[in-house]
């Protein structure tokens, strides 16, 4: 079974508070020009998308630097869902998940108010969950909400402690209900996060699934 957790690249979808907004267009027709094309302005966080180090500071490797093993393997979702706005999400809840090479998926169920204000008091990471994920091998990290850090933020910290490690972060998820399903009925799980091969990229859109065996 394929679950796809990605949101769709429509105009006027959500994007982090000053990030290009998202437009949509028809640039050629079949009726006019014979073919269908469509205009694509986006920034490189759109949607569900993966940042790399690079993206929190210049002397970090970019997209392309980055090993393709980083966006694909075995994973494993922590069950965050049920906190409070802005809440803080804590190493004793992503820890019975944590081992070297796993996608560590965090579900808090933020993906239900895409669309609307609330999706900004999204639950986050704290400083000692991200050193925690760090120190346990795990390299990549995808949440269903707009940041791993509170939004907005100035420090950015669990960015930088992930980043600095040269972890890989996926944003916006959606659809980890049905993985947590899967989980908890001990069917193993893969992860697909393939980003767009942007050059020298801060990141990229991908098309994430997860595959259930």
């Amino acid at each position: 079974m394929i679950i796809d957790l990605s949101v769709p690249i429509v105009s006027g979808m959500p994007v982090y508070p000053g990030d290009p907004e998202v437009e949509v267009s028809r640039a050629l027709t079949v009726g006019v020009e014979g073919v269908n094309v469509l205009g694509l302005h986006l920034g490189s966080q759109s949607g569900t998308h993966v940042d790399a180090p690079y993206h929190i500071d210049d002397a970090l490797p970019t997209l392309d630097d980055l090993p393709l093993d980083r966006f694909a393997g075995p994973a494993a979702v922590a069950d965050a869902r049920g906190l409070p706005p802005r809440s803080p999400i804590g190493p004793e809840t992503l820890a019975p998940w944590l081992r070297p090479g796993v996608i560590l998926l965090i579900a808090t169920g933020w993906a239900s108010r895409w669309g609307s204000h609330d999706y900004l008091a999204h639950p986050w990471l704290t400083p000692e969950a991200a050193a925690l994920i760090v120190e346990s091998g795990v390299r990549t990290v995808g949440i269903d909400a707009l940041s791993v850090d509170p939004t907005p933020a100035e420090e950015f910290p669990a960015h930088r402690l992930l980043c600095g490690a040269h972890a890989v972060i996926a944003e916006n998820l959606r659809n980890l209900d049905p993985v947590l399903d899967a989980q908890a009925a001990g069917r193993e799980i893969e992860v697909f996060l393939l980003p767009i091969r942007l050059a020298a990229a801060d990141g990229a859109p991908v098309r994430a699934v997860a595959r259930v065996r």
